[in-house]
């Protein structure tokens, strides 16, 4: 079977999150030049008066380096001999929230920078920025698998050692008030390149390993072998170039959600409920063999039945279609999210209609509580209950990333409207 690579042989995605001008640019630029994934002359494009600004090797958009902000998610990639990584570069500001959910949704861990110059760090109950927390509970909510916080700009402060003590004190009351597992609290200097690639022991009292070396001992994210098999049909192909191996059926391509596909399995098909048995299972390349969670395949089933893209081929009995969603959502639209209202929603490759029966609580990132509400703001984070036009099977998103998220769109505009996450 085609299996997923080991923990440290396929490449760490890894986004950079806080607030804004917390130095996510110029920490990524700093990852790129201090491991030489960066040449000569991308270094002098993005020279000012004899300086390298480094936030310019992922601000590319005229619109960011005009404003000297970030907006869009910049992806940017670089190796040491230890592993590969891919970047995403979050911005920062609120408004930009979706683009931030967007980049934490396939990653396996999140960087979340802290601002020292921005905190009252001489006080020892000291309150972190709004955007620190809700970035950091959007990448829990998100199920990111690890979330690694950088206290930035320590080089900038006049008592590092005390800056970094109260300021990881904070960090550590708020990931226990929220449930959030911290794998490590790592002072840096972005600008100075202080313990981002190599350590500093003893600097601002901490004894750790570097940020890099910190992201060097992650794991990727496993793929989800241990479900039942789940597949959303992305494509059909009428008039197959494997004509040898399909023996003249069409093939349903597409990425295997959950599970693994093997020939001789059974098979329904949702909607419409037909079973079918697996004739043949091609891999990327047109290979034949079995294909596991996390990897593209083509299926050819033992006889023609109706399948079109947005269809699913499930394992028989394994998964209860529900038309009764409960979930947790983070509102991305600029109109507010009111109960009553109807979205398109986005399950896999398939869209049915979903109208909001009713909004449970909205969630303070602040202080955490769940609150009364009659409406979801933009960028808020909600528990909601929909109701879809047609069944979906969903799991929790706890359980499955993969059958457990959905996207709601807005029927006029199409604009996304939230990301949904089943509880």
């Amino acid at each position: 079977m085609t299996t997923a690579a080991t923990a440290h042989d396929a490449a760490l995605r890894f986004i950079t999150c806080g607030s804004v001008d917390d130095g996510k640019s110029t920490l990524i630029g700093r990852l790129l030049v201090d491991s030489r994934a960066v040449l000569q002359d991308q270094l002098a494009s993005v020279s000012r008066s004899g300086e390298t600004d480094l936030a310019l090797l992922t601000d590319g958009l005229s619109a960011e380096r005009e404003q000297g902000i970030t907006i869009d998610v910049a992806y940017r990639y670089f190796a040491t001999p230890a592993r590969k990584f891919i970047i995403g570069d979050a911005p920062g500001h609120e408004q930009y929230t979706r683009n931030m959910v967007t980049a934490a949704s396939s990653a396996d861990a999140a960087v979340v920078l802290v601002d020292a110059t921005k905190l009252k760090w001489q006080n020892t109950g000291l309150e972190l920025l709004p955007q620190t927390r809700r970035h950091t509970l959007l990448a829990h909510l998100l199920r990111v698998p690890a979330i690694v916080f950088a206290v930035n700009k320590l080089d900038a402060v006049e008592d590092a050692g005390v800056a970094f003590a109260n300021i990881r004190d904070a960090l550590e009351r708020f990931t226990a008030a929220a449930g959030v597992a911290a794998l490590a609290v790592v002072p840096i200097s972005a600008l100075k390149g202080h313990n981002v690639v190599e350590a500093q022991p003893g600097w601002c009292g901490y004894q750790g390993p570097s940020l890099l070396q910190v992201l060097e001992q992650l794991d990727v994210t496993p793929a989800e072998t241990h479900e039942a098999f789940a597949f959303p049909v992305q494509w059909v192909e009428k008039f197959s170039s494997s004509a040898d191996i399909s023996q003249g059926r069409r093939v349903f391509w597409g990425r295997v959600a959950t599970g693994g596909a093997r020939a001789g399995q059974q098979v329904t098909v949702l909607p419409s409920g037909q079973v079918a048995t697996v004739a043949q299972v091609l891999d990327h390349v047109r290979r034949p063999g079995d294909v596991a969670a996390g990897h593209s395949a083509g299926i050819v089933l033992d006889r023609e039945v109706d399948v079109s893209r947005g269809d699913w081929l499930l394992q028989p009995g394994a998964f209860e279609p529900t038309r009764e969603v409960s979930a947790t959502i983070a509102w991305l639209d600029d109109e507010p999210l009111v109960a009553g209202r109807t979205y398109w929603a986005l399950h896999g490759h398939r869209w049915v209609k979903a109208r909001v029966q009713r909004i449970v609580h909205r969630l303070d990132v602040n202080t955490l509580a769940e609150q009364e509400a009659t409406q979801l703001e933009p960028n808020a984070i909600g528990h909601v209950e929909l109701a879809l036009q047609e069944p979906l099977v969903t799991l929790p998103h706890a359980r499955s990333r993969a059958l457990g998220a959905l996207v709601l769109v807005d029927t006029a505009t199409h604009k996304t409207a939230g990301a949904v996450l089943v509880r």
